[in-house]
């Protein structure tokens, strides 16, 4: 039997979030276009009764911190770093080699690592063992796979691969259990999902959800959650006019709510504003950071 930590590490919009999705066969983390979309360090446990069992962790792109916010996605970071068996070092490969390459070498590497060369559905194959031949020269990059995570295309050489490094051991979680994150989360995820999609500019980077009421009724579950912006101009955005974008938000989430949760739910949403809260240590702990 095989167990153990599994942690995915990279550059914002790496695809580490895509992967860890791939990988477990389920949407647990939240997926956009734009950087910084993963706050919290997310778990998810990939498990075969009697062979192994997997806890994968999706964490922040790593950055420089400029908030208290950000100072916190970077603790979730080096804790990640601190506890892994294995260390996927996941590289975009049509990202600039030299950036990638600098910050895989600034990481104080305690684990066995794999680097992981993703989105070569974009390359063509010159260009491939270009970018392959580049990072083969490298410390970190003893086992090198490429991979498309949003294609799904060669993940299980790469799972081969982890599990050959992995240690023996017995399950930390039950063999039936997903993730050690309550259900509320993944709904306050969903949620933010949707702000990430449809407004642009600051407004997503400044934005944090709380749930306040889930509960469970006889035919649904009612389901209400506060926006926490930083200044009425973006409240004034997100309600839009006459509450327009914020109910297309709301009926988006909530498609996505009753899909996760396989029952119907009602979702109210409310918009508050508190200045400055992604430094602000008190806000930032109520807010489940």
């Amino acid at each position: 039997m095989k167990s153990g930590f599994v942690n995915i590490f990279g550059k914002p919009n790496a695809g580490k979030s895509t992967l860890l999705n791939a990988l477990i066969g389920e949407k647990l983390a939240i997926v956009s276009s734009k950087v910084q979309t993963t706050r919290h360090r997310i778990k998810a446990f990939l498990s075969k009764p009697g062979e192994y069992q997997i806890i994968f962790s999706d964490t922040p792109g790593i950055i420089e911190p400029k908030y208290k916010l950000h100072q916190y996605m970077m603790k979730n970071v080096k804790s990640a770093l601190e506890d892994a068996d294995v260390a996927l070092l996941l590289a975009d490969a049509t990202e600039d080699k030299n950036e990638v390459d600098n910050l895989f070498k600034s990481i104080n590497l305690k684990s066995h690592s794999i680097l992981i060369l993703n989105k070569i559905d974009k390359l063509s194959n010159n260009k491939v063992d270009e970018v392959k031949s580049f990072y083969e020269k490298q410390p970190y990059a003893k086992n090198l796979v490429t991979i498309s995570a949003l294609k799904q295309f060669n993940l299980n050489e790469l799972l081969t691969k982890i599990l050959e490094l992995l240690p023996e051991g017995e399950p930390f979680y039950n063999e039936d259990e997903l993730t050690d994150l309550p259900t509320k989360f993944f709904v306050s995820e969903m949620i933010r999902e949707k702000i990430y999609e449809l407004f642009s500019e600051e407004i997503p980077y400044q934005t944090a959800i709380v749930i306040n009421e889930f509960k469970e009724k006889q035919s649904l579950i009612k389901i209400q959650a506060d926006i926490i912006v930083q200044r009425e101009s973006q409240k004034a955005i997100l309600l839009g006019e006459k509450g327009s974008m914020i109910k297309k938000l709301g009926t988006m989430a909530r498609q996505d709510i009753e899909k996760f949760l396989q029952q119907k739910i009602f979702l109210q949403l409310f918009v508050k504003v508190k200045p400055k809260w992604r430094d602000n240590e008190l806000q930032l702990k109520e807010y489940g950071y």
